[in-house]
């Protein structure tokens, strides 16, 4: 008996990102049922995006046993539209809320921080996105800025977020224009303040823009972060502080695979998709 004969199939999703490509492989059933099978980024460094994302793709299907033809559909998200084994493709506020949604049930919105943007999306319990917000064209609240200072303060990004929560005196560093806050903390670095409080106020200042864009959108009471930057417990907390500033009233999240998010979502709609083509094509043969 053959997967969609079962009444499941298996999808893969693949986020391109400027930075990073993500892909995950779920397993989905007419009832409903959803599982994730396996999941995965890869820092693109420089690297031509397809090979890296065939690669990584390959060593997915070997990981779960799987053959390229047993999945029901591959679906592109983010800046994936070329990827060549594609079966199709999303935008990105509608995977990150699906895939938001899978990884926690509760939230009503997604605030994704990627490596040029910001964007919160509010979804109801369906992961129909209700409306959205987005940071403007200046820098500031990306992970390519916060890489960049990074870069500059001798640290790894992996870093960022341990040292940020050991600040004890945050400086406070410009929200308005990224070649404003590099040179706030290069005067930083030049009157000795120490790294912690560097990184606690670049993280205050991201955090404030972020939640702004959530305040915009009528505070939804469980906010998921996802993106890159969601693995950072130190702008996870900054946010956290500025939500319980302004009052809001929320929870903000983080999950192990909250990287994922926009990959999952793909696949979950290609699966959709999928079933949708599928019983058309039954019906005009009928």
């Amino acid at each position: 008996m053959t997967t969609e004969e079962s009444g499941t199939m298996i999808t893969a999703g693949v986020d391109v990102g400027s930075a990073v490509v993500k892909i995950a492989i779920v397993e989905t059933t007419e009832a409903g049922g959803e599982r994730l099978l396996a999941c995965r980024g890869e820092r693109l460094r420089r690297r031509d995006t397809h090979a890296v994302a065939t690669s990584l793709f390959g060593d997915l299907l070997k990981e779960t046993g799987l053959e390229r033809d047993a999945l029901g559909y591959v679906a592109t998200t983010g800046e994936g539209e070329s990827i060549p084994f594609r079966t199709g493709h999303f935008y990105g506020m509608t995977t990150h809320a699906r895939g938001g949604l899978f990884l926690e049930p509760e939230a009503r919105a997604i605030i994704d921080m990627g490596a040029l943007h910001t964007r919160a999306v509010a979804m109801d319990e369906r992961s129909k996105v209700l409306g959205y917000r987005m940071t403007s064209q200046c820098a500031s609240g990306s992970g390519q800025f916060l890489e960049n200072i990074a870069r500059y303060l001798g640290v790894s990004l992996e870093e960022v977020g341990a040292l940020s929560l050991q600040a004890d005196n945050p400086e406070v560093c410009s929200s308005i224009c990224a070649v404003l806050a590099e040179t706030d903390v290069i005067n930083m670095v030049s009157r000795g303040i120490s790294l912690p409080n560097i990184l606690k106020g670049i993280h205050s200042s991201m955090a404030g823009r972020a939640v702004r864009l959530l305040v915009s959108l009528g505070k939804p009471s469980v906010i998921l972060v996802t993106g890159g930057l969601a693995n950072d417990a130190g702008l996870i907390a900054a946010m956290r502080e500025a939500a319980a500033a302004q009052k809001m009233g929320v929870e903000i999240r983080q999950h192990e695979h909250s990287m994922l998010a926009g990959a999952i979502g793909a696949a979950l709609w290609g699966a959709f998709r999928a079933r949708k083509l599928r019983r058309l094509r039954e019906r005009a043969a009928s």
